[in-house]
């Protein structure tokens, strides 16, 4: 069984890998694309900017430990 497939032509760009349009024959595959993945973006490092508001993050957290309390 094949683990993936290549939709596009030649290596995978950042864009591909994006977009989910890069898939892998085997773990090996994978594992070198996400070096390249790491190597690029470390040269080219962005910093990280948080965008989520803190108080919608812990009411999510909340409810989830609701919910798996309730089925516990």
């Amino acid at each position: 069984m094949l683990a993936g497939f290549s939709r596009v032509q030649g290596p995978p760009t950042l864009e591909a890998r994006q977009r989910g349009l890069w898939l892998f024959r085997c773990v090996v595959d994978l594992q070198a694309a996400f070096n390249r993945f790491v190597l690029e973006t470390n040269n080219d490092p962005k910093p990280f900017t948080w965008t989520a508001d803190p108080d919608k993050i812990i009411a999510a957290v909340r409810r989830g430990h609701q919910v798996l309390d309730s089925i516990h």
